[in-house]
């Protein structure tokens, strides 16, 4: 269970780790982040989230397809990590994780599946 925390504390912590993975994976965290859950998803959009580096990258196409693939690896090697704090912090066991990113717009989703409708369970 979440310990009887409501809804929008639950996603203020999925918001706080998020940061933190960003942070401690990519070596900076997001310009923005919000959390939000829908019954068995927990969705997570973060805006500006490119470093400089990847921002400079990213002006011409093979940049974004660099951009894209170094990310996707990245999440890869820590989406363990990633989906067991999600569990942690709602209660349910994390199904799976989804993600993208838009280099042009420099935000990133995140859809977590979880294996229970947690949105009704909490206050």
């Amino acid at each position: 269970m979440n310990n009887g925390r409501t809804k929008g504390e639950i996603e203020g912590a999925i918001r706080t780790a998020i940061i933190k993975f960003e942070q401690e994976f990519m070596g900076r965290g997001p310009d923005d982040v919000k959390a939000f859950i829908v019954r068995d998803l927990v969705v997570a959009r973060l805006k500006g989230v490119l470093t400089p580096a990847e921002r400079q990258l990213a002006k011409t196409a093979e940049g974004v397809d660099m951009v894209k693939r170094l990310r996707q690896n990245l999440i890869a090697q820590g989406r363990d990590k990633l989906c067991e704090q999600v569990s942690e912090i709602t209660g349910a066991k994390t199904i799976a994780l989804f993600t993208d990113i838009d280099v042009q717009l420099s935000e990133r989703v995140f859809v977590f599946t979880v294996d229970r409708d947690i949105q009704n369970e909490s206050r």
